[in-house]
């Protein structure tokens, strides 16, 4: 005990320490609500500083691993504070049992930057070697984090570029690619306070390149179709969700919303709208097939699919009204093929892993529909009245790669259904709007994205707009959407150039290394 409390005083004495710790708090404000996109290089710069690239090797690896952890758990512990809303508010926890349940989390995610910074420095040999391997080192730590246990590549650092001029690079690079251009500014601006001026000045050039590039090589650009679409958001209390006896007003809540407008070419509605399983709504459905039909247009809904006979249950949308544009009947029926059903499920949201030991302890590992079966990973686009939607229910638009090997070249737009009301008034939400905007940005086709509570909105990745709903008030709204055509280099490649990239800067990395 005494050993512990003579580190702990040394580390409040460490001045780098508290610096780390402030350049991970401060990077919040480079998201969404806040997004100033330039605070991420300062930031990472800041915790370059911290663990001088001068200090390599073995010797140093460990006082880099600590500042890269104390880094880390500013960066999530202000970054997804949110997370604690929903844990407070329906996890049925007490207070000291809910905020220690967020620090193991935190503790868990700033071991990741902790493995980066630690690899960084213990394989590298002096500044020149440090930069090219840092990137490489951050280039896996983000990997794992996206994979391990699942995955959470929440606040990437290339996500605080969503609004600012790195955004152009996202067609070509993706979110990863732009992850990794962020720690390779951070450390050119670092080595211009080491009165270094070659790598700030060769760093900026290439960025340059690429820009000039992303301008004048775009392949992407509007078809000329329009399609108007029509936003439902219910603000559905989360507490009379799942309900029984609230089914039929939130039911009949949606369906008022919509009536004064069936004359969009698309309706959605978000995640879990029509709140009873679908094999028990089938009369419901059948009178929003048949008003969808007869209006020529088509209506997409999130709505639980348990079936008896296999004791599954899935997160899924479905298509009621017309397939084609010139329909003159309805197509939906129970199980048929133009559905989407959840892959990436959420952890204790979704599904509890041990469920056995965990479901009993509290009421967190015990939430109603936390037992979903995963779709499959590849499925077919929703066919909605002539149009092709590209589908994402909720957590998975953080997922680059699952999201990108959905895409078609025929996809008309990006259709994501969500439901932040587990986390109130939170900057959680808005988080994940940005996310689903990144997304678009990559794949360059328009965004829809309808919420129970809000974000709901349109957003166009060519003239980088936006229209949004209030949040936490039930309320409609018409877009009309710019259809675009061609394929980014991102949608048809994925990272594979940008893995090749850091392919390249592991190999010169570590050659500088092995000569010295």
């Amino acid at each position: 005990m005494k050993t512990l409390l003579t580190k702990l005083t040394l580390l409040a004495k460490d001045k780098k320490a508290w610096l780390a710790l402030i350049a991970g708090l401060v990077l919040t404000f480079g998201y969404a609500p806040f997004q100033i996109w330039p605070i991420v290089f300062f930031s990472l710069a800041a915790i370059i500083f911290c663990i001088n690239p001068n200090n390599t090797g073995k010797a140093h690896a460990k006082t880099a691993a600590k500042y890269g952890f104390i880094f880390g758990l500013g960066w999530f512990g202000a970054g997804i504070s949110w997370v604690h809303v929903s844990i407070a508010t329906f996890g049925g926890m007490p207070l000291i049992a809910s905020l220690s349940l967020m620090a193991f989390l935190c503790a868990y995610l700033a071991l990741f930057p902790a493995l980066a910074f630690w690899a960084a420095t213990r394989f590298a040999s002096g500044h020149k070697s440090f930069g090219a391997l840092l990137i490489v080192s951050v280039a896996m730590s983000e990997y794992l984090r996206g994979t391990v246990l699942t995955g959470f590549p929440w606040l990437s650092f290339g996500y605080t570029q969503t609004d600012g001029p790195l955004r152009l690079l996202a067609p070509y690079i993706g979110e990863f690619g732009l992850t990794l251009a962020c720690v390779a500014i951070a450390f050119a601006l670092y080595r211009l306070t080491q009165k270094d001026f070659k790598t700030p000045l060769a760093t900026a050039a290439a960025f340059v390149i690429l820009v000039v590039s992303a301008l004048n090589t775009g392949s992407d650009q509007y078809s000329g179709k329009h399609m108007s679409t029509l936003l439902v958001q219910g603000n559905i209390k989360q507490h009379l969700r799942f309900e029984p006896s609230e089914f039929w007003t939130t039911m009949s809540k949606y369906q008022d919303l919509t009536r004064p407008h069936w004359d969009a070419d698309l309706i959605v509605w978000p995640e879990a709208a029509v709140p009873e399983i679908e094999m028990l709504a089938d009369t419901y459905l059948a009178n929003l097939d048949r008003a969808a039909s007869f209006n020529k247009t088509a209506l997409v809904t999130g709505i639980v699919d348990y079936q008896l006979d296999t004791k599954t249950i899935y997160n899924t949308l479905i298509v009621v009204g017309n397939k084609e544009h010139n329909d003159e009947q309805g197509h939906y029926r129970y199980l048929d093929k133009n559905r989407y059903r959840k892959h990436q499920l959420l952890p204790i949201g979704e599904f509890v892993p041990f469920q056995d030991f965990l479901r009993p302890i509290a009421p967190l590992f015990d939430l109603p529909m936390s037992s979903f079966t995963r779709g499959d990973k590849v499925q077919n686009n929703l066919r909605a009245n002539g149009f092709n939607l590209l589908p994402a229910i909720c957590y998975e638009i953080v997922f680059a790669d699952l999201v990108r090997g959905n895409y078609k070249s025929d996809s008309d737009l990006l259709f994501t259904v969500s439901n932040d009301a587990w986390f109130g008034d939170s900057i959680g939400p808005l988080q994940h709007m940005q996310i689903a905007r990144m997304r678009a940005l990559e794949l360059q086709r328009p965004l829809v994205r309808v919420t129970n509570n809000g974000v709901s909105a349109v957003y166009d990745p060519i003239s980088h707009t936006q229209q949004t709903m209030p949040q936490f008030k039930a309320a409609t709204m018409k877009a009309d959407i710019k259809l675009i055509q061609g394929d980014s280099v991102y949608s048809q490649y994925g990272n594979v150039f940008v893995w090749g990239f850091v392919v390249l800067l592991g190999v010169g990395g570590f050659g500088v290394r092995f000569r010295k």
